[in-house]
Protein backbone atom coordinates (compact mmCIF):
# COMPACT_ATOMS: atom_id res chain seq x y z
CA UNK A 1 0.00 0.00 0.00
CA UNK A 2 1.14 3.73 -0.62
CA UNK A 3 2.31 5.92 1.99
CA UNK A 4 -0.48 8.71 2.80
CA UNK A 5 3.10 10.01 4.75
CA UNK A 6 4.74 13.50 4.04
CA UNK A 7 8.00 12.65 2.12
CA UNK A 8 11.23 14.42 2.51
CA UNK A 9 10.14 16.22 -0.66
CA UNK A 10 6.65 16.73 0.42
CA UNK A 11 8.51 18.03 3.99
CA UNK A 12 11.04 20.56 1.61
CA UNK A 13 7.85 21.45 -0.59
CA UNK A 14 5.70 22.59 2.24
CA UNK A 15 8.38 24.88 3.72
CA UNK A 16 9.39 26.68 0.71
CA UNK A 17 6.36 27.33 -0.53
CA UNK A 18 4.78 28.21 3.37
CA UNK A 19 7.51 30.80 2.70
CA UNK A 20 7.78 31.93 -0.34
CA UNK A 21 4.52 34.09 -0.76
CA UNK A 22 3.67 37.48 -1.06
CA UNK A 23 6.38 39.38 1.08
CA UNK A 24 9.65 38.59 -1.20
CA UNK A 25 7.57 40.04 -4.25
CA UNK A 26 6.23 43.40 -2.40
CA UNK A 27 8.67 44.21 0.62
CA UNK A 28 11.69 45.83 -0.54
CA UNK A 29 9.91 49.08 -1.29
CA UNK A 30 9.29 49.46 2.30
CA UNK A 31 12.78 48.31 3.19
CA UNK A 32 14.49 51.17 0.82
CA UNK A 33 11.89 53.82 2.23
CA UNK A 34 14.41 53.46 5.87
CA UNK A 35 17.80 52.01 3.55
CA UNK A 36 19.15 53.81 0.93
CA UNK A 37 22.09 51.30 0.94
CA UNK A 38 22.28 48.48 -1.54
CA UNK A 39 25.02 46.24 0.59
CA UNK A 40 22.44 47.11 3.97
CA UNK A 41 19.74 46.13 2.15
CA UNK A 42 21.08 42.79 0.90
CA UNK A 43 22.42 42.49 4.70
CA UNK A 44 18.85 42.24 5.55
CA UNK A 45 17.98 39.46 3.61
CA UNK A 46 21.14 37.54 4.63
CA UNK A 47 20.08 38.50 8.24
CA UNK A 48 16.56 36.91 8.02
CA UNK A 49 17.71 33.94 6.86
CA UNK A 50 20.78 33.95 9.46
CA UNK A 51 17.39 34.44 11.78
CA UNK A 52 15.66 31.58 10.40
CA UNK A 53 18.27 28.81 10.17
CA UNK A 54 19.22 29.38 14.05
CA UNK A 55 15.53 29.07 14.71
CA UNK A 56 15.47 25.61 12.72
CA UNK A 57 18.42 24.31 14.78
CA UNK A 58 16.46 24.62 18.19
CA UNK A 59 13.05 23.90 16.37
CA UNK A 60 14.32 20.55 15.59
CA UNK A 61 15.35 19.18 18.47
CA UNK A 62 12.05 20.11 19.72
CA UNK A 63 10.49 18.39 17.07
CA UNK A 64 12.03 15.32 17.84
CA UNK A 65 11.36 15.60 21.71
CA UNK A 66 7.81 16.58 21.07
CA UNK A 67 6.85 14.67 17.90
CA UNK A 68 3.17 15.63 17.81
CA UNK A 69 1.63 18.43 14.90
CA UNK A 70 0.95 21.67 16.42
CA UNK A 71 4.07 23.83 16.10
CA UNK A 72 4.51 26.46 18.98
CA UNK A 73 1.19 25.40 20.10
CA UNK A 74 2.77 21.36 20.94
CA UNK A 75 6.27 23.31 22.42
CA UNK A 76 4.85 25.78 24.63
CA UNK A 77 2.32 23.66 26.10
CA UNK A 78 5.18 21.19 26.60
CA UNK A 79 7.81 23.35 28.41
CA UNK A 80 6.07 26.10 29.93
CA UNK A 81 2.29 25.96 30.73
CA UNK A 82 -1.19 25.24 28.47
CA UNK A 83 -2.35 28.61 28.49
CA UNK A 84 0.85 29.39 26.72
CA UNK A 85 0.74 26.83 23.80
CA UNK A 86 -3.30 27.48 23.61
CA UNK A 87 -1.75 31.50 23.27
CA UNK A 88 0.37 30.52 20.31
CA UNK A 89 -2.31 28.01 18.75
CA UNK A 90 -4.91 30.89 19.23
CA UNK A 91 -2.78 33.46 17.25
CA UNK A 92 -1.55 30.94 14.53
CA UNK A 93 -5.07 29.68 14.30
CA UNK A 94 -6.81 33.24 14.15
CA UNK A 95 -4.43 35.69 12.18
CA UNK A 96 -1.01 33.89 11.56
CA UNK A 97 -2.15 31.14 8.79
CA UNK A 98 -5.72 32.96 7.81
CA UNK A 99 -4.16 36.74 7.80
CA UNK A 100 -1.09 35.70 5.11
CA UNK A 101 -3.87 33.32 3.01
CA UNK A 102 -5.96 36.15 2.96
CA UNK A 103 -2.90 38.20 1.76
CA UNK A 104 -2.08 36.20 -0.95
CA UNK A 105 -5.49 35.38 -2.51
CA UNK A 106 -5.84 38.94 -2.48
CA UNK A 107 -2.89 39.13 -4.39
CA UNK A 108 -3.30 36.13 -6.42
CA UNK A 109 -6.30 38.19 -7.59
CA UNK A 110 -4.49 41.54 -8.34
CA UNK A 111 -1.58 39.80 -10.29
CA UNK A 112 -4.14 37.21 -12.29
CA UNK A 113 -6.17 40.45 -13.09
CA UNK A 114 -3.12 41.83 -14.76
CA UNK A 115 -2.79 38.95 -17.26
CA UNK A 116 -6.57 38.30 -17.54
CA UNK A 117 -8.61 41.83 -16.67
CA UNK A 118 -12.10 39.77 -16.94
CA UNK A 119 -13.09 39.20 -13.51
CA UNK A 120 -12.65 41.63 -10.66
CA UNK A 121 -9.21 40.57 -8.79
CA UNK A 122 -11.96 40.06 -5.41
CA UNK A 123 -13.71 37.69 -6.99
CA UNK A 124 -10.29 35.67 -8.25
CA UNK A 125 -9.05 36.23 -4.63
CA UNK A 126 -12.41 33.97 -3.34
CA UNK A 127 -12.52 31.32 -6.25
CA UNK A 128 -8.93 30.54 -5.82
CA UNK A 129 -9.63 30.27 -2.02
CA UNK A 130 -12.63 28.10 -2.52
CA UNK A 131 -10.04 26.31 -5.37
CA UNK A 132 -7.61 25.35 -2.57
CA UNK A 133 -9.56 24.44 -0.19
CA UNK A 134 -11.11 22.13 -2.27
CA UNK A 135 -8.11 19.99 -3.24
CA UNK A 136 -7.24 20.02 0.61
CA UNK A 137 -10.39 18.92 1.56
CA UNK A 138 -10.43 15.63 -1.39
CA UNK A 139 -6.69 14.51 1.10
CA UNK A 140 -4.09 14.93 2.36
CA UNK A 141 -1.75 12.79 -0.26
CA UNK A 142 -3.37 15.20 -3.21
CA UNK A 143 -2.62 18.34 -1.66
CA UNK A 144 0.82 17.36 -1.30
CA UNK A 145 1.50 15.90 -4.62
CA UNK A 146 -0.12 19.56 -5.78
CA UNK A 147 2.18 21.41 -3.60
CA UNK A 148 5.29 19.20 -5.29
CA UNK A 149 4.47 20.10 -8.55
CA UNK A 150 3.81 24.41 -8.10
CA UNK A 151 6.65 23.95 -5.66
CA UNK A 152 9.19 22.77 -8.51
CA UNK A 153 7.09 25.74 -11.33
CA UNK A 154 7.51 28.24 -8.83
CA UNK A 155 11.55 27.61 -8.05
CA UNK A 156 11.91 27.29 -11.93
CA UNK A 157 10.34 30.83 -12.74
CA UNK A 158 11.96 32.60 -10.28
CA UNK A 159 15.55 30.99 -11.23
CA UNK A 160 14.24 32.02 -14.42
CA UNK A 161 13.56 35.32 -13.65
CA UNK A 162 16.95 35.86 -12.10
CA UNK A 163 19.12 34.42 -14.78
CA UNK A 164 17.52 36.75 -17.27
CA UNK A 165 17.55 39.31 -15.07
CA UNK A 166 21.30 39.35 -14.80
CA UNK A 167 21.90 39.26 -18.12
CA UNK A 168 19.75 41.40 -19.65
CA UNK A 169 19.15 44.19 -16.79
CA UNK A 170 20.36 47.66 -17.96
CA UNK A 171 22.34 48.07 -14.59
CA UNK A 172 24.14 52.03 -15.64
CA UNK A 173 22.76 52.62 -11.75
CA UNK A 174 23.93 50.34 -9.80
CA UNK A 175 26.62 50.90 -7.60
CA UNK A 176 27.97 48.69 -5.11
CA UNK A 177 30.21 49.91 -3.17
CA UNK A 178 30.98 49.06 1.07
CA UNK A 179 32.69 51.73 3.22
CA UNK A 180 31.54 52.83 6.58
CA UNK A 181 28.19 54.93 4.67
CA UNK A 182 27.16 51.93 2.96
CA UNK A 183 27.57 49.54 6.27
CA UNK A 184 26.41 52.02 8.79
CA UNK A 185 22.34 52.03 8.30
CA UNK A 186 22.94 47.85 9.22
CA UNK A 187 23.05 49.20 12.64
CA UNK A 188 20.51 51.59 12.17
CA UNK A 189 17.01 51.47 13.94
CA UNK A 190 15.54 51.29 10.53
CA UNK A 191 17.44 48.19 9.60
CA UNK A 192 16.58 46.71 12.92
CA UNK A 193 12.48 47.49 11.96
CA UNK A 194 12.76 46.86 8.58
CA UNK A 195 13.68 43.27 8.93
CA UNK A 196 10.04 42.77 10.07
CA UNK A 197 9.04 42.69 6.48
CA UNK A 198 12.40 40.23 6.17
CA UNK A 199 10.95 37.80 8.97
CA UNK A 200 7.02 38.15 7.70
CA UNK A 201 9.05 37.05 3.97
CA UNK A 202 10.86 34.28 5.77
CA UNK A 203 7.59 33.22 8.03
CA UNK A 204 6.63 29.30 7.29
CA UNK A 205 10.10 28.13 8.25
CA UNK A 206 8.92 26.34 11.05
CA UNK A 207 6.24 24.76 9.23
CA UNK A 208 6.92 21.47 9.34
CA UNK A 209 6.78 21.13 12.91
CA UNK A 210 2.78 21.63 12.24
CA UNK A 211 2.42 18.59 10.48
CA UNK A 212 4.72 16.29 12.42
CA UNK A 213 1.90 13.66 12.66
CA UNK A 214 1.68 13.40 8.71
CA UNK A 215 5.89 13.12 8.36
CA UNK A 216 7.36 9.66 7.50
CA UNK A 217 10.43 8.86 10.00
CA UNK A 218 10.26 12.52 11.08
CA UNK A 219 13.69 11.89 12.54
CA UNK A 220 15.52 11.70 9.59
CA UNK A 221 13.19 14.39 7.38
CA UNK A 222 12.18 17.06 10.09
CA UNK A 223 16.40 18.25 10.18
CA UNK A 224 17.24 17.61 6.25
CA UNK A 225 13.81 19.33 5.65
CA UNK A 226 14.27 22.27 7.71
CA UNK A 227 17.80 22.98 6.59
CA UNK A 228 17.20 22.20 2.65
CA UNK A 229 14.37 24.47 2.28
CA UNK A 230 15.50 27.34 4.51
CA UNK A 231 18.73 26.81 2.59
CA UNK A 232 17.10 27.18 -0.81
CA UNK A 233 14.85 30.01 0.52
CA UNK A 234 18.00 32.20 1.59
CA UNK A 235 19.44 31.86 -1.83
CA UNK A 236 16.91 32.83 -3.65
CA UNK A 237 15.73 35.73 -1.75
CA UNK A 238 19.04 37.25 -1.60
CA UNK A 239 19.55 36.85 -5.45
CA UNK A 240 15.77 37.51 -5.72
CA UNK A 241 16.29 41.07 -4.31
CA UNK A 242 19.59 41.60 -5.74
CA UNK A 243 17.88 41.32 -9.37
CA UNK A 244 15.36 43.99 -7.98
CA UNK A 245 18.24 46.41 -7.30
CA UNK A 246 20.38 45.59 -9.65
CA UNK A 247 17.40 46.23 -12.74
CA UNK A 248 15.82 49.27 -11.04
CA UNK A 249 16.97 52.40 -9.56
CA UNK A 250 16.58 52.21 -5.96
CA UNK A 251 14.52 55.37 -5.63
CA UNK A 252 12.46 54.04 -8.02
CA UNK A 253 11.19 51.02 -6.08
CA UNK A 254 10.63 53.56 -2.98
CA UNK A 255 7.30 53.48 -1.07
CA UNK A 256 5.94 51.16 -3.89
CA UNK A 257 4.37 47.07 -3.27
CA UNK A 258 4.45 45.78 -6.96
CA UNK A 259 8.65 46.08 -6.57
CA UNK A 260 8.54 42.64 -8.45
CA UNK A 261 6.72 44.16 -11.66
CA UNK A 262 8.72 47.22 -11.61
CA UNK A 263 11.65 44.99 -12.55
CA UNK A 264 9.95 42.95 -14.50
CA UNK A 265 9.15 45.99 -16.85
CA UNK A 266 13.03 47.02 -16.93
CA UNK A 267 14.08 43.53 -17.53
CA UNK A 268 11.42 42.06 -20.06
CA UNK A 269 10.17 45.43 -21.42
CA UNK A 270 6.48 46.37 -21.44
CA UNK A 271 5.42 42.38 -21.50
CA UNK A 272 7.87 42.09 -18.24
CA UNK A 273 4.64 43.01 -15.89
CA UNK A 274 2.25 39.83 -17.53
CA UNK A 275 5.81 37.51 -17.46
CA UNK A 276 6.12 38.33 -13.71
CA UNK A 277 2.68 38.64 -12.82
CA UNK A 278 2.29 34.73 -13.86
CA UNK A 279 5.18 34.07 -11.61
CA UNK A 280 4.02 35.60 -8.94
CA UNK A 281 0.55 33.65 -9.51
CA UNK A 282 2.15 30.36 -9.36
CA UNK A 283 4.03 30.99 -6.15
CA UNK A 284 1.14 32.45 -4.11
CA UNK A 285 -1.45 29.73 -5.61
CA UNK A 286 1.36 27.45 -3.98
CA UNK A 287 1.68 29.37 -0.57
CA UNK A 288 -1.90 28.92 -0.25
CA UNK A 289 -2.20 25.56 -0.45
CA UNK A 290 0.94 24.66 1.82
CA UNK A 291 -0.79 27.16 4.88
CA UNK A 292 -3.86 25.22 3.99
CA UNK A 293 -1.84 22.22 4.61
CA UNK A 294 -0.03 23.33 7.94
CA UNK A 295 -2.60 25.69 9.72
CA UNK A 296 -5.75 23.76 9.97
CA UNK A 297 -3.68 20.69 11.71
CA UNK A 298 -3.29 23.59 14.64
CA UNK A 299 -6.94 23.74 15.48
CA UNK A 300 -7.40 19.80 15.20
CA UNK A 301 -4.26 19.49 17.88
CA UNK A 302 -6.27 22.29 19.92
CA UNK A 303 -9.35 20.49 19.57
CA UNK A 304 -7.91 17.03 20.73
CA UNK A 305 -6.49 18.82 23.81
CA UNK A 306 -9.83 21.28 24.92
CA UNK A 307 -13.28 19.03 25.18
CA UNK A 308 -14.90 22.55 24.18
CA UNK A 309 -12.85 22.44 20.39
CA UNK A 310 -13.12 18.16 20.30
CA UNK A 311 -15.06 18.43 16.95
CA UNK A 312 -12.14 20.51 15.27
CA UNK A 313 -10.04 17.09 15.55
CA UNK A 314 -11.86 15.19 13.61
CA UNK A 315 -10.56 13.92 10.20
CA UNK A 316 -11.57 12.49 7.05
CA UNK A 317 -10.46 8.07 6.12
CA UNK A 318 -7.90 10.23 3.65
CA UNK A 319 -6.21 12.35 6.77
CA UNK A 320 -8.12 15.75 6.52
CA UNK A 321 -8.89 17.78 9.50
CA UNK A 322 -11.90 18.83 7.33
CA UNK A 323 -13.64 20.96 10.14
CA UNK A 324 -10.48 22.72 10.88
CA UNK A 325 -9.63 23.28 6.96
CA UNK A 326 -13.43 24.68 6.63
CA UNK A 327 -12.57 27.39 9.66
CA UNK A 328 -9.33 28.30 9.04
CA UNK A 329 -10.94 28.77 5.31
CA UNK A 330 -14.06 31.11 6.86
CA UNK A 331 -11.34 33.52 9.14
CA UNK A 332 -9.54 33.73 5.72
CA UNK A 333 -12.58 35.13 3.41
CA UNK A 334 -13.97 37.06 6.53
CA UNK A 335 -9.77 38.74 6.62
CA UNK A 336 -10.15 39.28 2.67
CA UNK A 337 -13.38 40.79 2.94
CA UNK A 338 -12.06 43.49 5.87
CA UNK A 339 -8.20 43.21 5.84
CA UNK A 340 -6.12 45.76 5.86
CA UNK A 341 -3.09 44.73 3.29
CA UNK A 342 -0.22 47.35 4.33
CA UNK A 343 -0.76 46.99 7.78
CA UNK A 344 -0.90 43.20 8.02
CA UNK A 345 2.69 42.84 7.20
CA UNK A 346 4.03 44.38 10.53
CA UNK A 347 1.02 42.98 12.81
CA UNK A 348 1.68 39.35 12.00
CA UNK A 349 5.44 39.77 11.75
CA UNK A 350 5.79 41.35 15.61
CA UNK A 351 3.14 38.96 16.86
CA UNK A 352 4.10 35.54 15.55
CA UNK A 353 7.71 36.81 16.45
CA UNK A 354 6.77 36.43 20.26
CA UNK A 355 6.32 32.87 20.38
CA UNK A 356 8.78 32.06 18.12
CA UNK A 357 11.01 33.64 21.28
CA UNK A 358 9.72 32.00 23.39
CA UNK A 359 9.96 28.56 22.04
CA UNK A 360 13.82 28.71 21.39
CA UNK A 361 14.25 30.71 24.61
CA UNK A 362 12.23 27.03 25.89
CA UNK A 363 15.07 24.95 24.74
CA UNK A 364 17.19 26.81 27.51
CA UNK A 365 14.54 25.88 30.28
CA UNK A 366 13.71 22.16 28.86
CA UNK A 367 17.61 21.63 28.49
CA UNK A 368 18.18 22.71 32.12
CA UNK A 369 15.05 20.84 33.59
CA UNK A 370 16.32 17.59 31.71
CA UNK A 371 20.30 18.20 32.60
CA UNK A 372 20.43 15.28 34.61
CA UNK A 373 18.59 12.82 32.16
CA UNK A 374 20.19 9.69 30.30
CA UNK A 375 18.04 9.19 27.58
CA UNK A 376 19.74 9.75 24.22
CA UNK A 377 17.67 12.71 22.36
CA UNK A 378 19.26 14.48 18.81
CA UNK A 379 20.38 17.86 20.01
CA UNK A 380 20.45 20.68 18.18
CA UNK A 381 24.37 22.13 16.02
CA UNK A 382 25.55 25.06 17.88
CA UNK A 383 23.47 25.08 20.47
CA UNK A 384 23.69 27.31 22.80
CA UNK A 385 25.22 29.71 20.38
CA UNK A 386 22.93 29.11 17.41
CA UNK A 387 20.07 29.98 19.84
CA UNK A 388 21.39 33.09 21.17
CA UNK A 389 22.09 34.59 17.65
CA UNK A 390 18.21 34.23 17.32
CA UNK A 391 17.17 35.04 20.05
CA UNK A 392 19.13 38.63 20.18
CA UNK A 393 18.64 39.22 16.47
CA UNK A 394 14.64 38.55 16.88
CA UNK A 395 14.70 40.53 19.88
CA UNK A 396 16.24 43.46 18.77
CA UNK A 397 14.04 43.24 16.04
CA UNK A 398 10.60 43.30 18.10
CA UNK A 399 12.14 46.33 20.99
CA UNK A 400 12.70 48.73 17.57
CA UNK A 401 9.37 47.59 16.19
CA UNK A 402 7.68 48.37 19.54
CA UNK A 403 9.27 51.90 19.78
CA UNK A 404 8.64 52.72 15.46
CA UNK A 405 4.97 50.70 14.75
CA UNK A 406 3.14 50.81 18.26
CA UNK A 407 0.06 50.70 16.65
CA UNK A 408 0.37 47.37 15.04
CA UNK A 409 2.53 45.76 18.04
CA UNK A 410 -0.07 46.82 20.11
CA UNK A 411 -2.67 45.49 17.84
CA UNK A 412 -0.82 41.77 18.60
CA UNK A 413 -0.47 42.16 22.22
CA UNK A 414 -4.61 42.85 22.20
CA UNK A 415 -4.74 39.56 20.06
CA UNK A 416 -3.22 37.78 22.21
CA UNK A 417 -4.49 38.74 25.00
CA UNK A 418 -7.97 37.73 23.80
CA UNK A 419 -6.51 34.20 23.64
CA UNK A 420 -6.13 34.62 26.90
CA UNK A 421 -9.38 35.17 27.81
CA UNK A 422 -10.64 32.52 26.13
CA UNK A 423 -8.35 30.30 27.47
CA UNK A 424 -9.57 30.68 31.10
CA UNK A 425 -13.32 30.88 30.24
CA UNK A 426 -12.97 27.56 28.37
CA UNK A 427 -11.16 26.11 31.13
CA UNK A 428 -13.34 27.77 33.71
CA UNK A 429 -16.45 25.78 31.81
CA UNK A 430 -14.27 22.59 31.66
CA UNK A 431 -13.99 22.80 35.91
CA UNK A 432 -17.67 23.20 36.14
CA UNK A 433 -18.47 20.51 33.82
CA UNK A 434 -16.30 17.96 35.82
CA UNK A 435 -17.70 19.68 38.94
CA UNK A 436 -21.14 18.81 37.70
CA UNK A 437 -20.57 15.42 37.31
CA UNK A 438 -18.80 14.45 40.68
CA UNK A 439 -22.25 16.27 42.11
CA UNK A 440 -24.28 13.84 39.88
Amino acid sequence: MKSTKISFIGAVSIIVSNMIGTGVFTSLGFQVAGIKSIPALLALWVVGGIIAICGAFAYAELALRFPRSGGEYNFLSRIYHPAIGFLSGWVSSTVAFAAPIAMSCMAFGNYFYDIFPVYEPMTIAFVTLALVTTINLISLSVGTAFQKTFTFLNLSLILLFIIYGLINSNSSHYEFKINTSTLSPIFSSSFASSLVYVSFAFSGWNSVTYVIDEIDDPKKTIPKALFTAIGIVLVLYVALNFIFLYSTPIYDLENKVDVASIAANNIFGTEGGRVISAMICIALFASVNSMLIAGPRIIKVIGEDFPFFKKFASSSEKGTPVLATLIMSTIALGLILSSQYEMVFTYIGFTLSIFTLLTVIGLFVLRNNQKNSTTPIYKSWGFPITAIIFIALEGWMMVFLLMEKPNESIAGLITILSGLIVYFLIKKKNNNQIKSTHEI
